[in-house]
């Protein structure tokens, strides 16, 4: 009989996970990621996008929940059930996922980045984009910055979620 510890126990089935970095131990962002797993799965792809603007003066935790929530409630008045579900977690709400609502629906990184360039759309009809002096150059990751979120995590809700980190 073969005698395996505990540990490589832990570390073989975190590898299996894809929380384990070859090293054995947890990657940085897979162990503060406490999300991935209950929300979304482990991010296979991730990015940092470097925002044009500076987050927002007024920019709070209950700004960010009041965007949520009124997104959310802007995607059942349409009248049709929705594509994905947006919302925040985090100590400061500070963490946007995003997450689709059925198959076939944002299971490429293509599809997942063509989401992002409707919401860009949708971002610049609002008061906060309109202030700048060229909302046209802006995207929905700097409308996030200026709310300050510091990372979006888009998934199909099955086997696929992409992270970006908001510098």
């Amino acid at each position: 009989m073969t005698h395996i510890s505990l540990r490589a126990l832990l570390l073989a089935l975190l590898a299996c996970c894809g929380l384990a970095g070859p090293s054995g131990l947890l990657t940085p962002a897979a162990a503060s990621d406490l999300h991935a797993g209950y929300y979304y799965p482990v991010p296979r792809s991730r990015e940092v996008y470097v925002a044009r603007v500076p987050v927002a003066a007024d920019a709070s935790k209950r700004s960010r929940a009041a965007f949520a929530v009124g997104f959310e409630q802007q995607q059942i008045a349409r009248g049709n059930a929705p594509d994905f579900h947006l919302f925040v977690k985090g100590n400061e709400f500070e963490k946007m996922i995003i997450v689709a609502t059925g198959p076939g629906r944002y299971d490429t990184l293509y599809r997942m980045r063509a989401l992002l360039a409707a919401l860009t759309s949708q971002a610049r009809t609002t008061p906060l984009f309109q202030q700048s002096e060229a909302p046209h150059e802006l995207t929905f990751l700097d409308f996030c910055k200026l709310m300050g979120f510091t990372q979006v995590t888009i998934s199909d809700g099955d086997t696929l979620a992409h992270q970006i980190v908001i510098d």
